[in-house]
This record gives C-alpha cells, sequence and structure tokens, in this order.
C-alpha cells in the first residue's frame, strides 16, 4: 500500500501508510481472543459467587455486557486510537488528514461496525477492498483511516522549502485562505501527478476552485492558476502561526 504524504496549515508534514486488510483482520481476532478470556473469567468468577439472582444480572449488566459492548469506542477514545489488538499489531486510527479523531469520529465507527464489520458483513469486506485507503463504510462515514503506526511520521518542513516565503511576496487570491486542508490537499496530489490525464484532471480541478472561491484567474495557465492559489493557501496559513 502506496504511503501518503501530508502538508498542514500549520507546516507539518505527516507521512503515512494504510495498514493491509491482514493487519486489521489479526487485530480483530486478538480482540475477540482477549473478549472470550474476559467473557470467561467473568462468568466463572460470578458462578462461584453466592450473589441474588436480581444483582447477578445487574452485575453481568455491568461488569460483562455494557464493557464489551462499547470495548472499541472506550479502546480507540482512551488509548489514542488503539484497541489492544491494533496496539499489538502496531496499527491506530487517525483521521484521513492525520490528524487525531474526534469522540464523535470514534463514536461513528462503533456504531457502524455491526453493519460493515469484516467478519459479520461481506459488504464491509468488499467496500475494504475497493478502497485505497483501505476503509470500511465506518472510517469513509467518520473520515477515518487504520494507519501502520511505524510508517506515521510528523515532520515539521522546513520554512526553506517554501520559494514564495519573502517579505516582499503579496498573495494574488485572498479568498485562497477559505480552502480547507482536504481541498488544499486534492490540489496538491493533482498538482504532482504523473498520470496521463494530468492535463485534464488539472484544467476540470482549476474550474471548480474558480467556482468555490468566485475567482478569475489571472494566469493564462491552469496549472499556475492552481499553484498560486496553493501559494496563497500556505502564505495566509504562516500568517497564522
Amino acid at each position: 500500500m502506496a504511503e501518503s504524504t501530508i502538508i498542514t496549515g500549520q507546516f507539518v508534514r505527516i507521512s503515512q501508510t494504510p495498514a493491509s486488510i491482514g493487519e486489521r483482520l489479526m487485530a480483530l481476532i486478538i480482540d475477540y481472543f482477549l473478549i472470550g478470556l474476559y467473557i470467561l473469567s467473568t462468568i466463572t468468577l460470578l458462578s462461584k459467587l453466592s450473589l441474588p439472582s436480581g444483582f447477578s444480572l445487574f452485575f453481568f449488566l455491568c461488569v460483562v455486557y455494557l464493557p464489551i459492548l462499547g470495548y472499541s469506542f472506550l479502546c480507540e477514545m482512551f488509548n489514542h486510537g488503539q484497541s489492544f489488538g491494533k496496539k499489538l499489531i502496531n496499527i491506530r486510527v487517525v483521521k484521513v488528514d492525520g490528524s487525531t479523531p474526534s469522540i464523535g469520529s470514534y463514536l461513528l465507527r462503533w456504531l457502524l461496525f455491526p453493519i460493515d464489520g469484516p467478519i459479520t458483513s461481506g459488504l464491509g469486506l468488499l467496500v475494504v477492498l475497493l478502497n485505497k485507503n483501505n476503509q470500511r463504510l465506518g472510517d469513509l462515514a467518520a473520515g477515518t483511516m487504520v494507519i501502520k503506526e511505524k510508517n506515521y511520521r510528523k515532520i515539521h518542513v522546513s520554512l526553506d522549502e517554501f520559494d514564495y516565503l519573502t517579505q516582499n511576496y503579496h498573495p494574488v487570491y485572498p479568498q485562497s485562505a477559505d480552502l480547507s486542508l482536504e481541498q488544499v490537499n486534492v490540489i496538491t496530489r493533482t498538482l504532482e501527478s504523473s498520470e496521463k490525464d494530468r492535463a485534464r484532471r488539472i484544467t476540470a480541478l482549476a474550474k471548480k476552485v474558480q467556482e468555490l472561491l468566485s475567482v478569475t484567474p489571472r494566469e493564462g495557465n491552469q496549472e499556475k492558476f492552481l499553484q498560486t492559489i496553493l501559494r496563497d493557501y500556505q502564505y495566509y496559513a504562516l500568517e497564522e502561526t
């Protein structure tokens, strides 16, 4: 699986590689094994305790059922995107842009798992196979992905890499400051692409950017227009740091 590189508005380059299907399945198997051990041990303990029938049910719900039901959600939320299985396999959940997921993102992944889990649903496995980042439906909905932790790197970018960071530089398109990181990354990937239809994609993207920002290009070349948009965006991002 190819490594993706993102440069954030705070001038941090993030490199990350999606976890393979095998790694995700192995982590899931480990989690299920640990859950099985937990169930066995707690039920054994419950059978040895002389508890009233009503209290036994309450004990089972609070100590066994609820922790297992929210296992993945609780682990990922409190352990930086990792269940115990993911921790052992060295993979974890992050946002597609490399940032830390919100509680809502973890919750959405958890809510959709019964529908698209790779073991409980053939649809879930099919979506993972067809997606370039190995994302299941829950990941797509939450804007997350599972990455290989050892391949995750955050490197501060040297300011020397940006040729426009000079005292006399003046932005051409102030509207570029309104772009999101996802939109900037799309522009960057398109400009760096070496595919055969690169020229067509640049033309189509330039038109969308013009409509989105309501600007009229001053350059006669669509590629130069997109490059200027990127330079202006990074200029304003630097002004905020």
